[in-house]
């Protein structure tokens, strides 16, 4: 299933009926008097998180969404039939965006969240409505209220606890499948990763959800490269792991050219707590190792982790780091394993 985290959808909501202008004619019976119902009313269009979804992909094949218009009045005082709602199911994490791209409608956080978007028209009064001493016979009832048109975006921006941050080749899609079940493309080759992954990683009886998103190169505020417009992903996270490749020849610049986009990029990014951490250092004898250690904790001005998520080296280390950094409410206990009986 291909990923997609931004969609554009129309909608609109249902007019409502109009009202009927109606006269009872019944025998026996000399004084009728009107008898036109009201219009029903025209439906409307709500957003909903639903659990299980985890992109935007249904929004890529149908874009618009109308719901259904009142049924007019009829006579015998019969309200018409209301219209039928609509409802847009989305992930966890959606933020419903006005037409501009700016403007925030809401921003959907849990699931079970439902929100308005347009509200359908009133039905209009048939004549019965409007009877009264000295009109006793009213020919004239109101039309329904028009239905809203819209144009929407929803942007998906995952809600996960960890984020990992990095240049291409740094090691991320391979520290997530080494510490949890995701199966993330890995290659020698830069931008390996074009879509973001979501994986649960357990450790000490507790479990947390890491985002790997694509690599980030110089000049990717400005629109350079792919891994910007995937950011908005790891603005969620409580804490992020930021891998250096150990292997690569200018270690502190490539920890400063991350650092400069995020505080390019704007928002709370850049004040999120970070865990940075060497990575690959199996590559390295001790010499090197060092070496690449103290250039990095000198850029950033204070101690770091080193770890090879191939062979498993400081891995662990990293994952309780992190889980102290996250908030407690957001990490939750690890299922126990059922024992299962022996067989031959």
């Amino acid at each position: 299933m291909k990923f997609l985290d931004l969609a554009k959808v129309y909608i609109r909501s249902g007019a409502g009926g109009g009202g009927c202008v109606s006269f009872r004619r019944e025998k026996y019976i000399e004084y009728g008097g009107p008898d036109g119902g009201d219009g029903g009313k025209g439906g409307s269009v709500w957003v909903e998180v639903v659990d299980g979804l985890n992109t935007l992909i249904d929004f890529r094949y149908q874009q618009h969404f109308f719901a259904k218009n009142g049924q007019p009045g009829r006579g015998q005082q019969r309200t018409g039939k209301d219209g039928d709602d609509i409802i847009l199911r989305v992930p966890v994490g959606t933020e419903i965006l006005d037409e501009d791209e700016e403007t925030v409608i809401c921003d959907l956080t849990e699931v079970g969240q439902r929100v308005l978007l347009a509200k359908g028209g009133n039905g209009g009064f048939g004549n019965l409505h409007f009877k009264s001493a000295t009109n006793q016979a009213p020919r004239r009832a109101n039309p329904g209220q028009a239905g809203i048109d819209r144009t929407i975006w929803l942007r998906l921006k995952l809600i996960a606890d960890v984020g990992l941050l990095g240049m291409p080749n740094a090691g991320k899609s391979t520290f997530l499948a080494a510490t949890s079940n995701a199966r993330p493309k890995i290659a020698d080759y830069p931008f390996t990763t074009l879509h973001p992954n979501l994986g649960v990683v357990g450790v000490d009886n507790v479990e947390f959800v890491v985002a790997d998103i694509p690599g980030l190169i110089e000049g990717a505020h400005e629109g350079r490269g792919i891994g910007d417009r995937f950011l908005g992903h790891v603005e969620r996270c409580a804490v992020l792991l930021h891998l250096v490749d150990g292997t690569s020849e200018s270690v502190a610049e490539d920890y400063r050219t991350i650092i400069h986009e995020l505080e390019a990029y704007g928002g709370e990014l850049a004040d999120k707590p970070r865990i940075t951490v060497l990575n690959k250092v199996d590559a390295l004898d001790d010499e090197e190792r060092e070496l690449a250690k103290a250039e990095l904790e000198e850029a950033v001005g204070g101690p770091i982790m080193a770890m090879s998520g191939v062979a498993h080296l400081g891995v662990t280390d990293v994952l309780r780091a992190l889980r102290g950094r996250i908030d407690d409410d957001r990490v939750r206990q690890k299922p126990a394993e059922e024992e299962l009986p022996w067989q031959p």
